[in-house]
């Protein structure tokens, strides 16, 4: 039935539950699985913004930020991968850069996702909230089934 999941993930507790949920789903039929992290490219704007106040040149400091997001991503994927692989579920990982729920939806369509499982809110500033701006966001614009764990 979901043979193709796509899970987004920014790393944060709620979307590391998420990943329990995916691995159950393989008695469901799930075969494959894309993990992808998106870089906030309004996150890093903020951030090189900081830097600007500080002297140092944006555009270094951009390459800078993005080159350690990108590096600490891709070793928080290999984690993911190796609990999804360990219970026989084949996974690809994607870090993509631009808005996260956006570039949720563009990932879904493009690779033809069967479901979208994500957690209910990230590590942003309102955490208290019942569903975070992204997965809110994903649910109403996409138009693929979504699964949010709490």
């Amino acid at each position: 039935m979901f043979s193709k999941i796509l899970y987004p993930t920014d790393f944060s507790e709620p979307s590391k539950k998420a990943v329990k949920y995916v691995k159950k789903l393989k008695e469901a039929g799930t075969k494959e699985v894309i993990v992808l992290y998106v870089i906030d490219e309004h996150e890093l704007g903020a951030m090189v913004e900081g830097c600007g106040w500080l002297g140092r040149n944006p555009a270094e400091c951009l390459e800078e930020l993005e080159k350690s997001q990108r590096e600490n991503a891709e070793k928080e994927l290999g984690k993911i991968r190796e609990e999804l692989e360990s219970v026989g579920i084949s996974v690809r990982t994607l870090i993509e850069k631009g808005t996260p729920y956006k570039k949720i939806i563009e990932v879904a369509e493009k690779e033809k996702v069967a479901l979208i499982v994500m957690g209910s809110h990230g590590k942003g500033v309102l955490k208290e909230l019942l569903i975070g701006s992204v997965s809110e966001n994903v649910i109403r614009h996409t138009k693929k089934p979504v699964l949010i764990v709490r």
